[in-house]
């Protein structure tokens, strides 16, 4: 690898695994990404995929063989950490664990995780659930780790800010499996400047002040419909939202990004997710950053 090359920050899509894991792979490869994240069964269903030994076995040595560097899953919709509800807490933690599981036998680099939403009840009391719920699920499972993802900030979600993460985190244990993935369009709704060098340059010392940065695992590259400060979280493709392609080629060139997974969830030409012109648009506009970076 290059130092300051576009393969330094690991550049990839979420992709589809219908027809089975393999499929997976052979989108991600076909989308030139360098890395990419797939959800661990239905984003809209409790019930768990049974992913059979031999798609495991085919999967693994897919990737090995392929330009994929990294593995994200990402943990399904349905599951609320945060909830004080007994079935839904029960089924929220099943899926997860079942998440975390299939993200060790894939050798996924983590489980990306919304930590969830209040809905209307105490603050304070979510935010334990959510810890105890973290503890639980790491507790139970071996080898992969628990990436919580940033939020817009909308409807009482938690993790909207680097305070909440790092107590969401002590809450939880702390322990090495823990770690956080950074959205480009959460940051920006939750107020965050993340378009300018020297604001974003910034958040980072924030970020490493409050979290640490060896706790930043992956990021998610995502433009945004709404504006700095909205908290709503809306993506748009690159160049086409509140980021632009002058506030991504800030974002994906920060130094201390490099080595990471970046992995787009835009909606794509067709609604159908990020296409490989997505993902050569991305790549190019690291390239630009990094020479604007060198310029100045």
């Amino acid at each position: 690898m290059v130092l300051g090359s576009e393969f330094n920050v690991l550049i990839g899509a979420h992709v589809s695994t219908a027809g089975g894991l393999p499929n997976a792979l052979t989108r991600g490869i076909e989308r030139e990404c360098d890395a990419i994240q797939i959800f661990p069964q239905s984003s809209r269903a409790w019930r768990p995929t049974a992913h059979s030994d031999a798609d495991i076995v085919a999967f693994r040595n897919g990737v090995a063989g392929s330009r994929i560097q990294s593995v994200l899953i990402h943990a399904v919709y349905l599951i609320n950490c945060a909830s004080l509800e007994k079935e839904i807490r029960a089924k929220s933690l099943e899926a997860l664990k079942a998440a975390l599981t299939l993200g060790a036998r894939i050798g996924a680099d983590g489980v990306v995780l919304h930590p969830g939403s209040q809905k209307g009840r105490d603050y304070d009391e979510c935010m334990r659930a959510v810890g105890d719920a973290i503890r639980e699920v790491l507790a139970e499972t071996e080898g992969c780790a628990l990436l919580l993802e940033d939020t817009a900030g909308a409807n009482g979600t938690l993790g909207r800010n680097f305070d909440e993460l790092a107590r969401i985190m002590e809450l939880g244990g702390a322990g090495d499996r823990l770690g956080v993935c950074l959205d480009s369009c959460h940051l920006l709704a939750s107020g965050f400047e993340v378009r300018k060098r020297a604001s974003l340059s910034q958040i980072v010392d924030e970020f490493d002040a409050k979290v640490g940065l060896g706790r930043l695992r992956a990021l998610h590259i995502n433009d945004s419909k709404m504006p700095l400060g909205s908290n709503r979280d809306r993506h748009a493709n690159l160049g086409a939202g509140e980021l632009g392609e002058s506030g991504l080629r800030v974002f994906l060139s920060e130094p201390r990004f490099d080595g990471l997974p970046a992995v787009l969830e835009t909606p794509g030409s067709d609604a159908s997710g990020s296409d490989v012109e997505e993902i050569r648009k991305a790549k190019r506009l690291r390239r630009e950053g990094l020479r604007n970076r060198r310029r100045s």
